[in-house]
């Protein structure tokens, strides 16, 4: 049996830190090495005990969980799951810690029984992902440049706040005829996200629908982040919006996105399936493979970090409909799961790393098919 993975267990709370324990040892392959009621506490056991994974309880007295997350990133850099609450502050508090270095998040669990149960489920997995990973975990540079600061969403944005991208990719006047991109992505997106999105040019030709997996009360918060660091308007998605270019669309937590005809052209779909019918909502895969139904020969697909294989499905209708696919490379990847599933399904065109792919989506939007790399 190969190594468990070690995992310190950060939390103030008596009752949480036993809960999560308890979630973690269930799973033969996990090993909880030890647990922390602070965050001056947390920092020092991880140098001290030296653990694959810490999850992180994101609101704690002292040294909170976004201070903590940093100084573990500037000591000993250690993949880290926040533990957040589902408020809008603890949100934001969230999305800033991804932005410091950590890999992912959970919503805090609550009383209800299936709840936990979904709670205890997303937990192993993530714990498993980013443990197991054969990489060597690198935090971004803003988890050493940035300094802790209280979530806000600024009118304007806020230098230190977002990773540093590369300069913005200019359009020439040469268009491939391409008609929307569509973009998928899980652990780690985020923060990829404030890589690629910010990167875009103002005049983009085409929509940009974005799905990326997280709980509801997130989504929001993350358009309005993107939306303060971006040239592009990026805005959560409602029911009957319109696709416009220069506009990026995040798929909201909790709904399934589609594209239909509407009055004046495409627009937006949100709807609620059955409970248990997709592994994800929003789905990767329905998004893409509807985008691919309204658009055909004329949509450009992007996959990028995250664990499972959400998006193979949808990226193989496009690829049928003579679309075109762009994949994050493993080595820039947080998870090398999604965009891996894809590269195995013969279903890429072109691998990119994090840094290179808004240039591959304005290169085919000018361009065309490119020469796979």
């Amino acid at each position: 049996m190969s190594e468990r993975i070690r995992v310190l267990v950060v939390d103030d709370s008596a009752f949480m830190r036993r809960a999560l324990l308890k979630m973690l040892e269930n799973d033969p392959g996990i090993e909880v090495i030890g647990t922390a009621n602070s965050g001056e506490e947390g920092v020092e056991r991880v140098a001290a005990l030296r653990p694959d994974v810490v999850t992180m309880d994101v609101e704690m007295p002292g040294i909170g969980g976004l201070e903590a997350v940093r100084a573990i990133m500037l000591s000993r850099p250690t993949p880290v799951i926040m533990v957040s609450s589902v408020t809008r502050e603890g949100a934001e508090e969230t999305l800033r810690a991804l932005e410091l270095g950590a890999v992912d998040f959970i919503p805090k669990p609550t009383a209800a029984y299936m709840d936990i149960l979904k709670v205890a489920r997303d937990l192993v997995a993530k714990v498993r992902a980013v443990g197991g990973s054969k990489h060597r975990f690198t935090p971004p540079l803003s988890a050493l440049a940035a300094p802790v600061q209280a979530p806000s969403v600024p009118s304007r944005p806020a230098t230190g706040t977002t990773p540093p991208v590369l300069p913005t990719p200019r359009l020439r006047a040469g268009r491939a005829g391409y008609e929307v991109v569509t973009l998928g992505t899980s652990t780690g997106g985020p923060v990829a996200l404030s890589h690629v999105v910010p990167a875009l040019p103002a005049d983009l030709p085409v929509p940009l629908i974005i799905v990326q997996h997280m709980p509801p009360g997130f989504t929001r918060p993350l358009a309005e982040r993107l939306n303060t660091a971006s040239q592009l308007t990026v805005i959560e998605g409602e029911d009957g919006m319109p696709l416009r270019a220069g506009t990026a669309i995040v798929a909201p937590a909790g709904r399934q996105l589609a594209i239909t005809r509407g009055d004046g052209g495409w627009v937006c779909r949100l709807y609620i399936e059955p409970s248990g019918h997709s592994l994800h909502v929003p789905s990767v895969d329905h998004m893409m493979s509807s985008a691919a139904a309204a658009f055909r020969d004329k949509t450009i697909g992007v996959i990028m970090t995250g664990m499972g294989q959400d998006g193979v499905e949808g990226l193989k209708r496009i690829k049928a409909e003579g679309g075109y696919v762009v994949g994050q490379d493993e080595a820039s990847c947080i998870v090398y799961g999604m965009p891996r599933a894809a590269a195995l399904a013969g279903v890429v065109d072109r691998v990119v790393p994090l840094d290179g792919v808004a240039r591959a989506i304005v290169e085919t939007l000018e361009n065309g098919k490119q020469q796979v790399v």
